[in-house]
């Protein structure tokens, strides 16, 4: 029985459960660690920051499978919100399996729940759910790194811009889910932003193993 005498039945639970299930599994798919063990690297874990995502792929030397796993990234997050919004035509479900993917993708359970930075899926969340976002962003990401060569810097400033995109476009709904992603980046990044602050974060051209 729910609030005001509704009562729950599994037609009711069933949406938001798939919703959250499905996006999570979709999302927890480790594309940068698969591909860099097809292509016979090994674990892109021992390497730099040890991160799964496509900056730590780049380390390997192969850019073409860091742009894959970019690519593919971004393919997992705009994937669990058009299937959710194809089965269920409800923009509630849709952000919620997003959310679920973005979450599978920082936190996958087959990693002992150490994922990636979750930048590359949150941009394909963004575009699924309001294209104006990703272009702003992708803007944005692009200024920050020309100008800085600091990937992560950029990584950290566009996620911001996209509550304030969707805001100047009238999608406040979208704006409070951007900024809690967002917020979620910025956490993921926490070890960047203290580099970036003492002047220790490495530009792009240069290696690390922090």
């Amino acid at each position: 029985m729910g609030e005001g005498g509704a009562v729950i039945t599994f037609e009711t639970l069933f949406p938001p459960l798939a919703a959250i299930i499905g996006g999570y599994l979709l999302g927890s798919i480790p594309f940068g660690l698969l591909l860099t063990r097809a292509a016979g690297l090994g674990d892109v874990r021992a390497i730099g920051s040890g991160n799964i995502g496509a900056t730590n792929v780049l380390r390997t030397g192969r850019k073409g499978l860091a742009v894959a796993t970019l690519l593919l990234d971004a393919a997992k997050g705009a994937a669990a919100v058009l299937l959710a919004g194809l089965i269920w035509p409800n923009l509630a479900l849709a952000t919620l399996a997003g959310l679920a993917a973005f979450i599978g993708h920082l936190y996958p359970v087959w990693l002992r729940f150490k994922g990636g930075k979750g930048v590359a899926t949150l941009a394909g969340i963004a575009a699924a759910l309001h294209w104006p976002t990703i272009l702003v962003a992708g803007a944005v990401w692009l200024l920050v790194v020309l100008v800085t060569r600091y990937s992560s810097l950029g990584g950290i400033l566009a996620p911001l811009s996209g509550p304030v995109t969707a805001a100047l476009f009238g999608r406040f709904e979208l704006a409070v889910f951007f900024l809690g992603l967002a917020l979620l980046v910025l956490w993921t990044h926490r070890a960047n932003i203290a580099r970036l602050w003492r002047g220790e974060e490495p530009k792009i051209g240069r290696s690390t193993s922090a």
